[in-house]
């Protein structure tokens, strides 16, 4: 009872029809073209269990990525392999570090397997790869980074994550959650250091850069053996045959997957610099969203409720430690100029 339930982006507004959900980082694009087609022919194997070892779909990920498919696990989203290793490495008397604007889905895995959460300071709304060495000790079993972060958007470079890696104690493992790391190109999320390490895992997901949130999946690397005890705690079944096609057609798909990509990156640029002249600032995202920062929390909220008012949603973040920013995903090219608008005029009017 200690846990508090987990707020989703708001997705509609009282007495308003034309509402932009730029709440939950959703891809604006949708899914590509190709996986509506796998989605369609799935129907006609819905009577049919799907595979209980996803091998196609680990292939699929091994052979886009370069890794091997044999420590490649494939989850409910990416959520549900951060809860394969609180169940799997924390219990009782074992303590689990997330930094203090981290995702809450750490906290809560961590509660949820009867561990205990130790919240650590970031500096500037960045990881602080030193508060986490500074926070661990003898009872420390995992340590959450993610990388770009959520809900700031920023993220640390790949010598400071070797050093935290290098520096845990030997009975901890370093998870690695790139949930936004295909906005960043050229970025591996990390796989080059799980490769180099036996104390470092990463997690990825299909519901960002893919455009499939609705559908919940997601996959993690890691050394062989903790992938081999991740597996033995995953249910048989835990994905459906619509999700196992849809994920493969998409990271297949790596045309469209570039084009998201490089859409996004133009108008998160545009979008920054856009509040910014309007005296909003930002730090530089490496996501796709931006984290707008007002002078205070009565002025982040205002601004959320006038957006409201005009069909525009975007994410409080009071919950993350946040009270005077508001994370803005980015939309299409509309929906970034209605947002950057209504900004304005909140703005003239306060």
């Amino acid at each position: 009872m200690d846990i508090q339930l987990y707020q989703g982006g708001a997705s509609h507004a009282e007495g308003v029809s034309d509402v932009v959900k730029l709440s939950s980082n959703e891809n604006p694009f949708g899914p590509s073209d190709a996986v509506k087609e796998a989605v369609r022919k799935s129907v006609h194997e819905l009577h049919r269990y799907p595979s209980i070892d996803h091998l196609s779909l680990r292939r699929a990920i091994a052979q886009v990525h370069k890794l091997d498919a044999d420590r490649i696990i494939c989850g409910v989203g990416s959520d549900e392999i951060i809860s394969f290793l609180c169940n799997a490495y924390a219990g009782p008397g074992d303590e689990v570090i997330h930094t203090e604007h981290g995702f809450a889905m750490y906290r809560i895995s961590t509660l949820a397997a009867g561990a205990t959460p130790v919240e650590v300071p970031e500096r500037e709304r960045t990881v602080d790869v030193d508060a986490i060495l500074d926070a661990c000790c003898f009872r420390t079993k995992l340590v959450f980074i993610a990388n770009p972060a959520n809900p700031t958007g920023t993220m640390i470079g790949g010598n400071e994550v070797a050093r935290l890696a290098d520096g845990l104690p030997p009975q901890t493992l370093l998870v690695l959650d790139g949930a936004y790391a295909e906005y960043v190109d050229g970025f591996d999320g990390g796989a080059s250091l799980v490769d180099s390490r036996d104390n470092v895992i990463m997690t990825r997901t299909f519901s960002k850069l893919y455009g499939l949130g609705g559908l919940r999946i997601g996959w993690g690397y890691g050394p062989a053996p903790v992938i081999d005890v991740l597996n033995r705690v995953r249910g048989p079944f835990n994905l459906s045959q619509t999700q196992l096609v849809a994920a493969e057609a998409a990271i297949r798909d790596r045309g469209y997957a570039e084009r998201c990509r490089a859409e996004n990156a133009r108008l998160r640029t545009w979008l920054a610099e856009a509040l910014a002249g309007l005296g909003v600032p930002s730090d530089t995202s490496c996501a796709n969203f931006v984290l707008a920062r007002f002078s205070d929390q009565d002025e982040a909220e205002a601004c959320e409720a006038y957006l409201r008012s005009r069909g525009l949603l975007v994410r409080k973040v009071a919950g993350y430690k946040l009270p005077n920013c508001l994370r803005i995903t980015v939309g299409d090219e509309s929906a970034c100029r209605r947002v950057v608008h209504a900004v304005g005029e909140f703005r003239e009017v306060r």
